[in-house]
């Protein structure tokens, strides 16, 4: 106490001595920094979901939580994409419309363009119009909705004139695409760092990880009592799954040449399994995407109430091949004797592979249907502009059908599946009924449900601006559908995950995503030719012109420096920097991990010294 004392009348005594200036900048300073913390303490409880979030991790642990929680993320994900992209493409051309704050529409008429490649009469419905065909339209966004700004066709200006400011729109649209791609990118990024971090630390060694479970598997968010028997049984569960893992490599060890010929002959046989079914999917999407596309294109056909189902075909063919082929995938890994955790991430893996190859080959097929060029049929336009006279809103279409039908599906599943299981296994005593028993929530399933959907909106936020803001109500939506699907007719898993390692498998899968719809997104903007009858790049030869047509308006050293870093002569010097930089600090990781590992070592002597002082110490009471 006394140093305490005196501690507080020096710190008085200094105080005294500083002059008022200093009195108010400290004083200032201490406000600022209370102020802050309220308001990061306020802050807090407007976080989205907080509540229920937590009530789940509470009854179900942190593994259904995280679930959750990376549900929370994509809302905001799409919600911050749908502002980008509203803020610099939809509202100027909202405000040129309807003339606001003294605004005008500049178009600029197309030159050296054959005239037949600008007619473009989208299918908007006129005179009386039975609901029918309202709903039709806006299940599958044609009619009244494709002349609207949800689609790409609807944006065909090519500049805004505020007062005496001139607003780019082709350019601004094209910088938004780039935009939201590299946000969404370096957002992912940013938060899987630390999952990453987890689980190399996790990874790093066996024997720790059996101390994680034994010293601090406990998960203490836990408050329901049922959970909690639950999380006793899972901890149990694993250390069982580790001791079958660790008996079943020493198996592995010791198999003879026989058996592990055996043994690969048959996983070989499997995987030419596996690619027979892949190929099956992919062809199957291929046939109907092209039956689709020629069937709904066929003007006879344009009012009948079949046109619809054939319109979702493609959507139809790619849910049910994600829904059967990884059923098919999960009994054939069972025969490949496996390690148990290796069996959960190949079956994972082929899963992944199959949802987001499927929508590839969905954009392959409209795509080699866009460019047909057979029989001179794109000798005008670069494109078969007959079928296609706006390819890019009907690409938005597509996403557009699938973004709604998997939205569909999910709700169907609910209402229709889960609930009636729930009632049959609750109020009816059948023996197979029983057999069926409560099902339990698959985390992985449902991540990989919404991951399909994300990767739609990051491909089709370009050809549909406003696909982000249906994405948000659709994942809105979808967490208080789970939350009560969870409640009231699932059980946790018997082996649930680890919170850190699944918010890291989330976001990695979520990354691939991305990286997919960065090659169709780039390659409709520098390969394929813009529509030349509608959108805000019909005056342009390709998408990415914009940027070169921009940068000769520039003065002439800043084009000069612009088109010197884009050169050869600037990008070999720097690719070889960059490649040094990352050897270095390769080199300096490999470092570090061997001063770990000695260090790992030296506490592994300590501890033998010890043991052998204690040893000796007895010895010597004796």
């Amino acid at each position: 106490m006394a140093d305490k004392r005196r501690a507080r009348d020096s710190q008085q005594a200094e105080t005294e001595r500083l002059s008022r200036w200093e009195k108010w900048k400290r004083t200032s300073s201490k406000s600022l920094k209370k102020a802050l913390s309220e308001v990061k303490g306020l802050s807090s409880y407007l976080v989205l979901w907080r509540r229920d979030i937590r009530s789940i991790e509470g009854k179900f642990g942190t593994g259904i939580q995280s679930y959750f929680s990376f549900l929370r993320f994509l809302v905001l994900l799409n919600f911050i994409i749908f502002i980008l992209m509203f803020s610099f493409v939809v509202l100027p051309t909202i405000i040129s419309t309807f003339g606001l704050f003294n605004s005008t529409i500049a178009y600029i008429p197309p030159k050296n363009i054959d005239i037949i490649c600008t007619i473009y009469k989208p299918s908007g419905n006129k005179g009386l119009v039975y609901f029918y065909t309202y709903l039709k339209d806006l299940l599958s966004g044609t009619g009244f909705l494709e002349v609207t700004s949800l689609f790409y066709g609807y944006y065909s200006i090519d500049a805004v004139w505020i007062s005496i400011m001139r607003y780019n729109l082709p350019l601004a649209y094209l910088l938004a695409t780039f935009a939201y791609l590299a946000l969404s990118f370096l957002w992912i990024i940013k938060r899987s760092v630390e999952g990453f971090k987890h689980n190399l630390v996790h990874d790093s060694d066996p024997f720790q990880s059996y101390c994680n479970k034994v010293f601090a598997g406990w998960d203490f968010c836990i408050t329901d009592p049922n959970a909690a028997r639950l999380k006793h049984c899972s901890l149990q569960y694993e250390l069982q799954m580790d001791l079958q893992e660790e008996k079943l490599k020493q198996k592995i060890a010791e198999r003879r040449t026989e058996e592990k010929l055996r043994i690969y002959s048959l996983r070989i046989f499997i995987n030419i399994i596996v690619i027979a079914i892949l190929s099956g999917c992919f062809y199957s999407i291929y046939r109907v995407t092209v039956f689709s596309q020629e069937s709904s294109n066929d003007i006879g056909n344009a009012n009948s109430q079949v046109n619809l189902l054939v319109q979702y075909l493609p959507s139809m063919v790619i849910t049910l091949a994600n829904f059967i082929a990884p059923l098919i995938f999960t009994f054939l890994i069972k025969f490949e004797e496996y390690t148990p955790a290796f069996e959960i991430k190949l079956t994972l893996l082929r899963c992944v592979f199959v949802r987001l190859a499927n929508i590839g080959v969905l954009l392959f097929s409209l795509w080699s249907q866009i460019s047909d060029c057979g029989s001179d049929k794109c000798k005008p336009c670069g494109y078969n502009y007959k079928l296609y006279p706006c390819w890019e809103s009907d690409v938005g279409q597509e996403m557009y059908k699938l973004m709604i039908f998997d939205f569909i599906v999910i709700l169907a599943v609910a209402l229709f599946v889960d609930f009636p299981r729930k009632l049959l296994v609750t109020h009816c005593s059948w023996k197979l009924v029983r057999w069926f028993g409560d099902k339990e929530f698959a985390i992985s399933d449902s991540v990989l449900e919404i991951i399909y959907g994300q990767t739609i909106c990051f491909i089709g936020t370009f050809f549909s601006p406003l696909l982000p803001a249906i994405a948000t109500i659709k994942y809105f939506i979808i967490f208080y559908v789970k939350k009560i699907v969870l409640i009231h007719t699932r059980k946790p898993a018997a082996r649930p995950v680890r919170a850190s390692s699944s918010n890291f498998f989330f976001l990695v899968v979520l990354l691939i995503g991305l990286l997919l719809a960065f090659v169709p997104v780039g390659f409709s903007i520098a390969r394929i030719p813009s529509s030349k009858a509608c959108g805000p790049f019909r005056n342009f030869n390709t998408s990415w012109e914009v940027i070169p047509d921009t940068i000769l308006q520039f003065p002439t050293g800043l084009q000069q420096f612009l088109f010197g870093i884009s050169s050869e002569a600037f990008a070999v010097p720097f690719f070889v920097i960059l490649c040094i930089i990352m050897f270095y600090v390769i080199a300096l990781a490999r470092a570090h991990k061997r001063v770990v590992e000695q260090l790992r070592e030296q506490l592994v002597l300590e501890s033998r010294d010890k043991m052998f002082l204690i040893r000796k110490i007895t010895e010597a009471q004796k």
